[in-house]
């Protein structure tokens, strides 16, 4: 399918996205406008330790007026391989680094207005690395073993969705219980 981009303008630039407005023509001539954020790109990484937890990030989420349990992540830098920015975003986030990091995934976060494209890595091998978190970051690190943060998901407690991804695609090496997760 051919769409034609007719015009492009960006209307807000910011510090972590810009939101441009598009205006397409489809196949059948249909001329639509659309807004869209543009976005450089994310990752998020499942961090395991060798106990078997999961490592994840309590903060708060304006948009959502909540406090959200996630799976640390954070924005690609200019021209950032997602692979150091995940290196660089555990020790941000939750100050370790990882001896192995393997990519599980990639996918959009939300393609109907966002060009966001998020890599998902699962880290082991953890220890304490420290870096600065940034100042617009206020987190509380939590351990949990990676039978309950399923458990979680059920009950509604995480409901971050690029964390329940992430934990759905980490499971074949996470150290669960035969019953566990989703399906129990």
């Amino acid at each position: 399918m051919e769409v034609k981009v007719l015009q492009s303008v960006t209307r807000y630039q910011g510090r972590a996205f810009n939101v441009r407005q598009d205006e397409i023509r489809y196949p059948d001539g249909r001329s639509i406008r659309l807004d869209i954020v543009d976005h450089s790109g994310a990752i998020t990484i499942v961090p395991v330790d060798e106990a078997g937890n999961i490592w994840f990030v309590r903060q708060y989420r304006h948009p959502a007026r909540r406090l959200l349990l996630e799976l640390p992540a954070g924005t690609l830098e200019d021209n950032e391989a997602p692979e150091k920015a995940a290196l660089r975003e555990i020790r941000e986030e939750i100050g370790m680094a990882a001896s192995e990091i393997r990519q599980l995934g990639e996918f959009f976060l939300a393609p109907g207005y966002s060009t966001e494209y998020m890599y998902l890595y699962l880290a082991t091998g953890l220890h304490p690395a420290p870096l600065a978190q940034d100042d617009d970051e206020w987190l509380v690190v939590e351990k949990i073993p990676a039978d309950q943060a399923f458990q979680l998901i059920k009950q509604g407690q995480i409901q971050d969705a690029k964390s329940i991804l992430g934990l759905l695609l980490a499971r074949p090496y996470l150290p669960l219980p035969d019953r566990c997760g989703p399906e129990t």
